[in-house]
């Protein structure tokens, strides 16, 4: 049973605890009111000792015992939990999961459980992780170096890395029946990115002055809003030059062809004059390969390849502002709603289920709500081609 007790003048208690004597100084001095007010909090330790939910660290955040116990409780929940750590079962849910995932997705999260997942929650009995050991997680990642430019890993970085860890905590208290500790942790909020998409005359600089064996491909990319995967895996059997439409039917991702990023992507793409004559100018060159367009072997291109060795130094020989190739769908876009086309139209060749990420993203390059079908597009080319010097004057 734990006593007060006093030296030098000052109180102090003495108790067991796993076994352990513990004795925890203070700076009250011995009067009859601090010895009652101790012999309380040494009731209600033990009290708390006995039923199991004392907290070393609660009373003695200050002790050099707190570790040693902090040790001693971690190494008692893995011999009483009867869920497996949580290497063990972050294995069996990789194995379930990878099945239905893209390459590339698989990849990635494999990259986040061996980086950061599994050194940090690794040998924890599953059932033992909380929401603070969660959240203090997500502080360390916050706390991290980003990428080389970044001082500091980004929100949306951090989210990709809390993702797999809510799914396997959630799928862990289903199967083992214990409360999940992922409860009202909501993402870090991300930065809203800025589009910086290319005006029309900056647009026919580029392909003046790209080269030309990438002309018929960056014309493409700017004129349909075809996502960077969507056109390097681009076969001639999903041109329809009868119709004059690009099935957009898959995608290459990480050296294979993977489904569209979602049902919505699915979709035919609608050729304006300047993509028809483009394509029927490609199908000279490369009708003999699976392709529309590939390199000297014949497989697609590498995006990292092309954005590095055509993409960058030609925006820098221009003096454009650095952007992403992303900004040629996002370019697509804006040119669609400046020249007023019906924004459903817009969104089906964009790959959008509905016209909500039109309006949030590019809100600001709306002009009109005018329904057309794709001629408004071809008549603001014709007339922008038609001007003179003297009309620009």
């Amino acid at each position: 049973m734990g006593t007060v007790n006093q030296r030098g003048g000052k109180l102090f208690i003495d108790f067991r605890y796993h076994g352990l004597r513990c004795r925890e100084y203070t700076k009250l001095d011995e009067t009859p009111d601090n010895r009652r007010r101790l012999k309380k909090l040494v009731e209600r330790i033990e009290a708390e000792i006995l039923l199991g939910s004392f907290d070393y660290a609660n009373y003695f955040p200050n002790s050099k015992r707190v570790k040693e116990f902090s040790s001693i409780n971690q190494r008692k929940a893995r011999n009483l939990s009867r869920t497996p750590r949580f290497a063990d079962f972050t294995e069996t849910w990789f194995a379930e999961m990878s099945a239905q995932w893209r390459k590339s997705y698989t990849k990635s999260s494999r990259l986040t459980l061996d980086k950061y997942l599994l050194p940090e929650f690794g040998n924890e009995p599953i059932d033992t992780i909380k929401k603070a050991d969660i959240l203090a997680f997500r502080a360390k990642l916050v706390s991290m170096p980003g990428s080389l430019r970044a001082k500091q890993m980004s929100a949306s970085r951090i989210n990709h890395i809390m993702m797999p860890l809510r799914m396997i905590l959630n799928e862990a208290s289903d199967r083992y029946e214990f409360v999940t500790p992922w409860k009202n942790i909501k993402p870090l909020k991300v930065p809203r990115t800025e589009v910086e998409p290319f005006s029309l005359d900056q647009v026919k600089t580029i392909l003046e002055r790209v080269r030309p064996d990438f002309r018929n491909y960056y014309t493409v990319r700017f004129f349909t809003g075809l996502r960077t995967a969507e056109i390097d895996g681009l076969m001639w059997s999903k041109i329809d030059f009868q119709r004059r439409q690009i099935l957009v039917h898959q995608a290459w991702v990480e050296g294979e062809f993977v489904p569209t990023k979602n049902d919505g992507s699915y979709r035919a793409v609608d050729m304006s004059s300047m993509v028809y004559e483009a394509l029927r100018d490609q199908h000279q060159v490369t009708s003999d390969k699976p392709y529309v367009f590939c390199n000297s072997n014949g497989q697609p291109l590498s995006h990292q390849t092309v954005t590095n060795k055509v993409w960058h130094p030609l925006l820098r020989h221009l003096g454009f502002n650095k952007r992403r190739p992303y900004q040629t769908r996002h370019t697509a876009a804006t040119l669609w709603l400046a020249a007023g086309e019906a924004p459903e139209w817009i969104a089906k060749q964009m790959g959008h289920s509905t016209t909500e990420m039109l309006f949030k993203v590019y809100s600001r390059y709306v002009p009109n709500l005018t329904r057309q079908d794709g001629s408004a597009m071809e008549r603001m080319l014709e007339q922008h081609s038609e001007k003179t010097p003297m009309d620009e004057e």
